[in-house]
């Protein structure tokens, strides 16, 4: 059936501030959708409160609405746009849900006459309020683990005395597992059974037997209005029940189902989507299977929306189920709808992969001191890395490589666990480093049958973990001159780094790289392509791996490269990798906008990035795509492999601007500003020296690299002190000190946890209100696209802060030093793009607290407030194609706009809240005021000091 057409204009709700267990996955969802239903001629209207991202940019959507998710603010848009005839509430996550449905008690859908598509009221119930959802599998024969809703405290004891512990409790409505918990022991059980009640909107928890060790399954499904059904990718998770699939390192397609079992999963999962309502859409379907021969099946959950899991199956297929399950919403069938890779094969088909993705969670603990590390029901990741390979072993090496937390990949670094008892407790009490720590256990000796039976891991993923050890003890055994071509060729097609390699063999991996050179072991790239290549494949989007070489009858030796190169010229933008605190989404909204303005620019682009969640990784955003690691080697070889004219660096983070000395170090061109200039912003000594030339003041400081040191500086600068390492992002690390035995106690950790860097001590100026600014410059013209004031003082990290912009009570006399001082300063340091630069003023003086010559978190907030594409402009300058006097700036605000950070301290019982200079946050929304007389912005000045820690 074709589409409906009394369908002209459609409400998107997005997902609001990234939180942990919701994060930019959303984003991806939203912007497919909103350019899928587009296409379709319909109006599309938007509604999302998160400023940092894709979705709420002026190009994709009719009408954007950057407003808080209230049912308050659905009733503005709707008498705004009486034309509304429909709304789609399944990609913005659980907030789009719950919103929808708090609509609809209201009435508010009825009384404006909207329909709901995509899913309906019916289904979100069911699936949400765990005692209908567990009648309605016991309707339709579908087994479930035993189990009680409980709407009370002594409701819930009864139910406990029943089936006996280990318990599980889920409270109803929650989203990320919020407030779900194991329980082993009834001194546990009333303090988690309080918790639970109290975390669900509806005071309903379910508390079923818990199925602990049973292995964990899921399905993609999407269905169209005639009841086809097709199961988009099968997705296993290495870690067995018991920790939140979004804490849990997962794997594509399944890797140890035997087919009669998956046979029977896929039937149910169907049976299940068509029991919950006649709705087209997509599903999520999540399953247990008792690790014996039996293989039992038992269903867990089922969400009727777009999840976290579906953009990993979108990314890990290539099929787009956000913008497929869009035009089923609007009524088409999947047999009308083209598969988007092949171009010439319909969307009623399931992918079939040739290659194996492995999925990793990113988390960020040491943000959150005091926080419970272990993994469990409650979602701790705040990102995630995806990692493609021809099998499980490179997927789960190049994973491993792109989680930026100073490893190389599995062992082979020196820098594994060597302590027993230390291993055994991490592998018993699931850490988020067990990844790592299953290699060294088996480093150690410790039997697969042993990790087997504390971890219930399958076997079938420990016997790969045994291999790759085995192949790296034998490397061990060679020399670089000795060592022979298969067993170079079997480490990198089992997805060992160089780096590794050279480990293995206590040489360099300059070494390596030039023996892979000689030896003809070089990178080929295969195209994701949905279809095992049975059919061709329109859209580069690839992967690297190794292939032995193919000897033809007349001799010639060759690998199979799929990418082609072409003689265009290029762009290389380097991504942001996985999500973390300090570096979010709004880095993937800059590299977006780059890869746009420099095809404006008539460039090739190619993007290198390898989180599953963003819109940087859709396979139609750049020319070609590299879904490989951010990490060295990797992307020396693309650019070795397509020659391009530089590579873009600000606009990735930290991630992108690390790798700027190598690039440059190589020979490769940095587009915008030059490593040089980047160097001498990040090193305190030069910046200082050139400070002091231009006569700008900035607080006193000093470089220690001993305690000592650190203790005769404090003598020359004064308590209260900054104390933080250089090259970092997000804080990491930073704190006020304000005596000499938190200063030597704060100094002591920071160089055992971050050896051999140099640590910077400021005098840190009390009382002093902070103010950022962000400007574009050519190295000529600069101009300030934006100065915010921070409502919390000074010491709160920037990221954290509530900040308004333009600022609200800074005069005229400070307004001009800050805009001098960022003239000059962005004109000394050659800048050519994007700069952030922070002060803090005291007693009407400006001091300067740091100056990045890159993309700053700001900087997509300030593009949404003032409604200027100031990434594509500042791209085009980095590029030479234009200078900053060449547009007509004309930013549009009437009254505020103030940021308000987003933090995710529910997810961690017992973490101190204080905030301070190192950052927390998880996400941001907006907040428009007209003026300052608003109630929203005097409560929060009236709270600006409340968290502060010393």
């Amino acid at each position: 059936m074709p589409k409906d057409n009394s369908i002209k204009s459609v409400l998107i709700i997005g997902s609001g501030p990234i939180v942990i267990g919701q994060a930019c996955e959303f984003d991806y969802a939203g912007s497919q959708s909103a350019r899928s239903i587009r296409e379709e001629g319909i109006e599309v209207i938007l509604i999302n409160s998160n400023p940092a991202t894709i979705m709420t940019d002026p190009s994709m959507a009719d009408h954007i609405y950057l407003k808080p998710l209230t049912t308050k603010s659905i009733i503005e848009i709707l008498k705004e746009h009486p034309q509304i005839d429909a709304v789609l509430p399944t990609m913005g996550g659980q907030t789009a849900l719950n919103l929808c449905l708090e609509a609809d008690e209201k009435g508010i859908w009825a009384d404006f006459g909207v329909r709901l598509i995509g899913v309906d009221i019916n289904a979100i119930n069911i699936t949400e309020d765990r005692e209908q959802f567990k009648q309605l599998l016991e309707r339709i024969e579908i087994p479930t683990a035993p189990a009680k809703t409980a709407t009370s405290f002594l409701q819930g004891k009864e139910i406990a005395q029943e089936f006996g512990f280990p318990l599980v409790i889920r409270p109803s409505f929650t989203l990320g597992g919020t407030g779900a918990a194991f329980v082993h022991t009834k001194e546990e059980f009333d303090e988690k059974l309080t918790y639970g009640l109290e975390m669900s909107p509806i005071h309903e928890v379910l508390i079923d037997k818990a199925l602990l060790g049973w292995k964990e399954y899921e399905l993609e499904l999407l269905r169209d209005k005639n009841d086809n059904v097709v199961i988009i990718c099968s997705i296993e998770n290495m870690d067995p029940m018991g920790i939140h699939t979004g804490d849990s390192i997962t794997v594509a397609p399944a890797m140890t189902l035997s087919d009669a079992t998956f046979q029977k999963m896929r039937d149910m999962a169907i049976k299940m989507m068509r029991s919950i309502g006649n709705f087209a859409g997509g599903c999520n379907v999540q399953f247990a299977v008792s690790p014996d021969e039996k293989e039992d099946i038992v269903a867990i959950e089922i969400n009727p929306r777009v999840s976290r899991s579906s953009a990993l199956a979108s990314k890990a297929t290539g099929y787009p189920i956000a913008k497929i399950a869009s035009k089923l919403a609007l009524g088409y069938n999947l047999d009308e709808l083209q598969n988007q890779i092949t171009k010439s094969t319909s969307a009623l088909f399931e992918p079939t992969l040739d290659y194996v993705i492995v999925k990793i969670p990113r988390w960020n603990f040491d943000k959150f001191e005091g926080a419970d590390r272990t993994l469990g029901l409650q979602m701790k990741s705040v990102g995630e890395v995806m990692g493609i390979g021809r099998s499980f072993q490179e997927a789960l090496h190049k994973a491993t490589q792109s989680l930026e937390i100073k490893r190389n990949g599995l062992g082979a670094d020196g820098k594994g666990y060597t302590n027993y008892e230390q291993i055994i407790e991490k592998l018993t009490y699931a850490s988020w480093d067990r990844v790592f720590v299953i290699y060294d256990a088996i480093q150690m000796g410790i039997p697969l049958s042993r990790i087997h039976e504390i971890t219930k891991i399958d076997m079938w993923f420990l016997k790969q973990y045994e291999e790759l050890y085995t192949l790296e003890k034998e490397i061990s055994n060679f020399k670089i001159d000795t060592l022979p071509k298969e067993l170079l060729l079997e480490a990198k097609q089992k997805g060992f780094a160089d780096r590794q390699i050279a480990h293995m063999m206590g040489c360099l991996e300059s070494q390596v790289h030039k023996l892979r050179e000689d030896m003809n072991i070089n990178r080929v790239y295969k195209l994701v392509d949905t279809c095992a290549a049975e059919f061709t494949a329109k859209t580069p989007y690839y992967y690297s791996t190794f292939e032995a070489e193919i000897e033809t009858a007349d001799g010639k030796k060759y690998v199979h490269n799929e990418s082609i190169v072409t003689d265009k010229k290029k762009i290389v933008v380097l991504g942001s990798g996985p999500n973390r605190i300090g570096q979010g989404i709004e880095f993937d909204y800059s590299c977006v906008h780059g890869v746009l303005a420099a095809k404006e620019c008539g460039y090739e682009t190619i993007m290198i990035n390898c989180n599953p969640e963003t819109v940087s990784t859709d396979f139609d955003t750049a020319d070609k795509l590299y879904f490989e690691p951010v990490f060295w080697e990797h992307i020396y070889d693309i650019i070795q492999h397509e020659k391009p004219e530089g590579v873009i660096v600000q606009l990735g983070g930290q991630t992108a601007l690390k790798l700027a000395e190598k690039l440059s170090k190589y020979g490769i061109k940095i587009i915008g500003t030059s490593f040089d200039a980047l160097d001498l912003a990040e090193d305190r000594g030069r910046f200082s020296e050139l400070l002091t030339e231009l006569k700008i003041p900035f607080p006193q400081f000093g470089i220690a690299e001993t305690a000592d040191e650190a203790a005769a500086l404090a003598d020359k600068l004064d308590f209260p002190l900054l104390v933080r390492p250089s090259y970092v992002l997000g804080g990491q690390g930073m704190k006020i000190v304000i005596n000499k035995k938190e200063l030597e106690e704060h100094v002591i950790d920071l160089l055992r946890s971050i050896p051999g860097n140099k640590l910077l001590l400021d005098h840190y100026l009390d009382g002093a209100i902070e103010a950022e600014a962000d400007a574009i410059c050519d190295g000529e013209n600069v101009y300030i696209i934006g100065i915010m004031e921070h409502i919390e003082p000074c010491g709160v990290h920037s990221g954290d802060s509530n900040a308004t912009l333009p600022p609200f009570n800074l005069g005229e006399f400070v307004m001009q030093q800050i805009k001098d001082h960022t003239k000059k300063i962005a004109l000394a340091l050659r800048t050519v793009g994007l700069i952030n630069i922070q002060f803090a003023i005291k007693d009407d003086m400006v001091y300067i607290i740091e100056a990045n010559p890159r993309a700053s978190r700001t900087v997509p907030f300030i593009a949404k407030a003032y409604g200027e594409p100031y990434v594509n402009y500042a791209t085009k300058v980095m590029l030479g194609h234009n200078k900053v006097t060449d547009f007509n700036f004309n930013p549009q605000l009437k009254g505020f706009a103030i940021k308000q950070p987003v933090f995710s301290f529910s997810k961690f019982a017992g973490v101190n809240k204080a905030l301070g200079p190192e950052m927390k946050s998880t996400g941001e929304s907006i907040l428009f005021i007209d003026d300052l007389k608003d109630d929203q912005f005097y409560e929060l000045y009236s709270r600006r000091k409340m968290y502060l820690s010393k």
